[in-house]
């Protein structure tokens, strides 16, 4: 999944969250905002990005 730290998003469609395996993570894969699951390489995407790490705990 490293691929996400180079584009922004899977397609124009889905975020990261396509390739994940958490049912409750794939209901928001369609969402515009790019989520990316908790990851070392979701922080090191932001570091490198200088964007601030966005933490959603969690609606539906």
């Amino acid at each position: 999944m490293k691929e996400y730290l180079e584009r922004e998003r899977y397609n124009e469609k889905y975020n990261w969250l396509v390739m994940s395996k958490s049912p409750y993570l794939k209901q928001h894969e369609t969402n515009p905002v790019n989520w990316l699951e908790w990851s070392p390489e979701a922080f090191q995407k932001a570091k490198r990005e200088g964007k601030p790490v966005f933490l959603s705990i969690g609606y539906s």
